[in-house]
């Protein structure tokens, strides 16, 4: 239930599926063999029965925790190996110089990470040395499609275990660590326990009774209206079958159905049940009421997106299903075609523009859908797009086909983009890849014979008349799309398959037990020795009175404001820092009561993450707490260096709290510099890719020089001054030095430029502050292209100030 509320599972349960494992295992003779038969009919039934409940996310996870759980019986698993693997390196770290050609710094310095790490494993001892001997291995796993079938360097291929080796491949290459921990399941309990059960609702209602609700647990844009009503039909129950949607005002409605059917016997669905969650309570009391004396026949069915709100005695003794929408862009284009028979397909004075600027549409629908897996990169939130949309889509363009002559593109666009779908869309970066996207799917070029929709050419709109040569061709195309057709880099599915693989360590570590820390030491030692660490990293308390008085208020100086109001920033944090290590120390020794607020900022500490009530009052970082801690002592350190030596004469903009401050302040000091009125000025952008910034020996005469902003979906190549393609395996790469210039009255260039949004973190989403800036997006940065906008606003590009790792010295506890 901590990592979804709609997960609940009751002791009762369990023990029926334990009986039914005794009734139904086969027999046998033998004591061992009947227990082990036992064994594996229980546990592969526990496995169907969980995951039909879980989301398709999840059901690798449960998989990989019921595998581990069963190892950890048999003590097959080193608990100092598993905490490694799951927290990563603990100590003092200083990155070795970078000794390969095939990997950037970046890269080699989380490799590297990780090796110091492994060599503190006994099994591992000395890695942090001897990795430059397996050079030639390491780079054939590091370039392979198959990095997690790949041998490792021996003697580790013969001497590690599966285990073991699943901690080789994190180190080298993460983004394979999912596909790995499929591999290391299929060899330890079993291929059929990577392979969910399909959804069958008959199969649910077998195990269900009048008295045991059955639950279709929701996600966004999906709907099992339509496979109920085929089932209630299937059953003979659709007379008998009534439906509400909940909401304001059908609580009395609902009850009403229910008594009704109980007595002769129907089915009863609630939909949307976490649409009113005060009538919860009365739900969970109709729940428990019922009882075998009603009619045998009688079903409840309820639909609920996860809510913390659903009583949780009806969640344990329910049969649950989740209902997703098709995943991936074959899927969705199945679904959507074997909904649309040849009627529909013809339905139109004019079938042929009809029946391509329909696929049109109904592509546009599924990759605006499956961009959703790409994360920030795909879309800055992930919007609730679904067949609605579609549908709505598909209506006005038989309406607009009937009334004009000409095809009314402009309008076709605008009402699909900005109304339809866009209505949807609240981030203002979103709505404008979303018009730059449906510019490929819906124009004259459709109609040619070799208009293609990616550089792969096997995408298009195919000339077909009926539904069944719509489903050929749909069937033809690649079941895992590469990201090109997405208009993104293939370093997309890196960035996207490292993200799963954080979010599924991340979650494993956040259900361990909170006994042990292994290598001897219990829990409190290893938190006292993390918090001990942590005080010494952090910084005194700035004064900022006497600073105030060396960098006072100047009307021709705004950096000095600046200066002071970061300063007071980080005093926030490092007072709440000093205060509660302090008394962290004090509650591990027993000197203090360990309150709820204690407790999490402990578990946060232990699991290497930023305890909240810093990152409350900190700034806004996406690090991991070893990188973070050593962050804030750079940031400490480029302020430090500002009160002692002066004003910079180049500033790292990574290293302020609130950078639209620094940059308002600058244009600030041109426009008292120069009067002008400040509403007047905005930035043109130098990119001064020929020196260094540490080469920089005077201040900007006007504006600022920046560094410290790092690249994700493209590169800068310095050759030839303009936005570039990235590297394979070059996920994020820096900016060099930017001249930052206020103008007058400035027109933006209408090409030979790309707006790059610029963000703090890499999650690019953010809300609104009190200030009326966002708390991530910082600016637009004007980086020159050759190729048009359209093409980078696809590819997702766009500029950072800070990333999820330290980068030339890492340093953890």
């Amino acid at each position: 239930s901590s990592i979804d509320p709609m997960y609940q599972y009751s002791l009762q349960w369990f023990a029926q599926l334990f009986s039914l494992a005794i009734e139904n295992a086969p027999p046998s003779n033998e004591i061992e063999v009947r227990i082990k038969n036992i064994i594996d009919y229980f546990t592969y039934n526990l496995y169907q029965n969980v995951c039909r409940s879980l989301f398709e996310k999840h059901k690798t996870l449960f998989s990989f925790l019921l595998t581990t759980k069963i190892l950890f019986g048999d003590n097959a698993i080193d608990l100092k190996e598993w905490r490694y693997f799951l927290a990563g390196p603990v100590g003092e770290i200083e990155i070795v110089k970078n000794p390969f050609s095939w990997v950037d710094d970046k890269g080699f310095g989380e490799i590297y990470k990780q090796f110091w790490g492994m060599g503190k494993i006994d099994k591992f001892k000395g890695m942090e040395k001897d990795f430059v001997k397996y050079e030639k291995e390491l780079k054939h796993i590091f370039d392979s499609n198959e990095a997690h079938n790949e041998p490792l360097p021996e003697p580790y291929q013969s001497n590690c275990d599966e285990f073991q080796k699943l901690i080789f491949l994190k180190a080298i290459r993460p983004d394979k660590v999912i596909d790995g921990v499929k591999g290391f399941i299929s060899k330890k309990i079993g291929a059929k326990f990577t392979e969910p059960p399909i959804l069958n609702i008959g199969e649910s209602f077998k195990d269900s009774s009048c008295k045991t609700p059955l639950i279709f647990v929701l996600s966004t844009g999906s709907d099992p209206k339509s496979d109920f009503d085929k089932f209630a039909e299937e059953k003979q129950m659709s007379k008998k079958t009534q439906a509400i949607s909940l909401g304001q005002g059908q609580a009395q409605r609902a009850e009403n159905m229910i008594e009704e059917a109980k007595t002769r016997g129907g089915w009863v669905l609630l939909q949307n049940c976490h649409l009113s969650e005060s009538w919860m309570p009365d739900l969970e009391r109709i729940v428990e009421n019922l009882s075998d004396s009603i009619h045998r026949d009688f079903r409840m069915w309820l639909t609920s997106m996860p809510t913390g709100k659903f009583p949780v005695s009806t969640l344990q003794n329910s049969v649950k299903m989740t209902i997703e929408p098709p995943s991936g862009l074959k899927s969705n284009l199945r679904q959507t075609y074997s909904n649309l028979d040849n009627k529909e397909l013809n339905d139109s004075s004019n079938p042929k523009v009809y029946q391509k600027l329909l696929f049109g549409f109904c592509f546009f629908h599924a990759i605006v859908q499956d961009r959703r897996k790409f994360g920030p990169i795909g879309w800055n939130i992930q919007y609730e797009f679904n067949n609605d949309d579609l549908m709505v889509c598909r209506r006005q363009l038989k309406i607009f086909l009937e009334e004009y002559d000409n095809i009314p593109y402009k309008v076709l666009k605008y009402l699909g983009a900005q109304i339809n779908y866009g209505g949807r869309v609240t981030d203002d970066k979103d709505f404008h890849l979303i018009k730059t996207i449906i510019k490929m799917y819906v124009n004259p070029k459709l109609f040619e014979e070799d208009y293609k929709f990616s550089e792969s050419g096997i995408y298009y709109a195919p000339d077909c008349t009926e539904q069944e040569e719509y489903l050929k061709y749909i069937e033809s195309l690649p079941y895992h799309p590469n990201p090109e057709v997405f208009g993104l880099h293939e370093n997309a599915e890196i960035t996207t398959a490292q993200a799963e693989t954080r979010n599924l360590l991340e979650t494993v570590l956040g259900v361990q037990p909170r006994s042990s820390a292994g290598a001897g030491k219990s829990r409190e030692e290893e938190l006292e020795e993390r918090a001990k660490y942590l005080q010494s990293k952090t910084p005194e308390i700035f004064d900022t009175e006497a600073i105030s008085k060396k960098y006072p208020i100047q009307y021709s100086e705004s950096m000095n404001t600046v200066l002071t109001q970061e300063l007071i920033r980080y005093n926030r944090l490092i007072e709440v820092m000093q205060s509660t290590l302090v008394r962290i120390l004090k509650a591990i020794k027993g000197l203090e009561v360990m309150s709820e607020e204690l407790e999490t900022m402990a578990n946060q500490m232990f699991d290497n993450q930023v305890p909240n009530i810093w990152n409350e009052k900190g700034h806004l970082s996406l690090k991991p707490l070893a990188s973070w801690i050593i962050d804030l002592g750079d940031r400490i350190d480029f302020f430090l260096n500002w009160i002692e030596k002066g004003t910079p004469k180049v500033f790292w903009i990574s290293g302020f709290s609130f950078p639209q401050a620094f940059l308002t302040g600058t244009l600030q000091n041109y426009a008292r510099k120069h009067v002008i009125a400040i509403d007047r000025l905005t930035y043109a952008f130098k990119i001064m890719d020929d020196i260094h910034y540490n080469d920089i020996t005077e201040r900007a005469e006007d504006g600022c020089y920046v560094y410290g902003l790092f690249l994700e979906g493209a590169r800068w190549n310095s050759d030839t001054h303009i936005l570039d393609n990235s590297l394979p395996k070059e996920l994020y790469t820096d900016l060099p030095l930017i001249h930052f210039i206020p103008e007058a009255d400035r027109v933006v260039p209408k090409s030979g430029i790309y707006e790059a949004p610029t963000y703090r973190v890499l999650s690019r989403r953010g809300t609104l502050s009190t200030t009326g800036h966002s708390t991530n997006f910082v600016l637009l940065l004007e980086l020159p292209v050759k190729e048009t906008k359209a093409k980078w606003t696809k590819a997702g590009v766009a500029a950072f100030l800070s990333l999820r790792y330290q980068l030339i010295i890492i340093k953890t506890f």
